[in-house]
């Protein structure tokens, strides 16, 4: 009967690290959580940030346009700057995240080696927005554009 009782008060205490570890992260990183691209109906973009591994996380992103189009695209990265890739997206096959400060990671997005994009993803010092600038290339690695999107974090 002891040997019962300590496998599971062992079980729960296993379980109470686990968790704490869990904790420990969502607290570690504030970009974790679901965020709302801020913009007029009926088009939404759900992106939503887990945590990965030891220090990584999962990124999704599901969006659904004026036409009702939908998308979903996933990745996950250690935030060390190595490609990985992008299952889903409709123009990249791989992507690489940066981590350049506490608030500031840098996401190059590429197709077929060639980098077709770089966001600079900035948190505000609140926690409660995420600011993205979007510099987009063409074929001959020249910018074309730069745009911007803001996120807000969803309760």
């Amino acid at each position: 009967m002891q040997a019962r009782h300590a496998a599971t008060i062992g079980a729960a205490l296993a379980a109470a690290v686990v968790f704490a570890g869990f904790v420990a992260a969502q607290q570690a990183n504030p970009r974790f959580g679901k965020w709302k691209l801020k913009q007029e109906p009926p088009a939404t973009n759900i992106m939503t940030y887990e945590p990965a591994g030891s220090g990584g996380m999962k990124v999704t992103v599901e969006s659904k346009n004026a036409q009702g189009r939908e998308q979903k695209w996933t990745y996950t990265t250690m935030l060390d700057g190595n490609d990985v890739p992008i299952d889903g997206h409709p123009s990249a096959d791989m992507c690489s995240v940066k981590k350049i400060d506490d608030r500031t990671n840098e996401i190059t997005n590429k197709k077929n080696g060639r980098v077709i994009q770089v966001i600079t993803n900035v948190i505000t010092p609140d926690g409660r927005t995420i600011n993205n600038t979007y510099k987009n290339f063409n074929e001959k690695a020249e910018q074309t554009t730069t745009t911007t999107a803001v996120y807000e974090k969803m309760q």
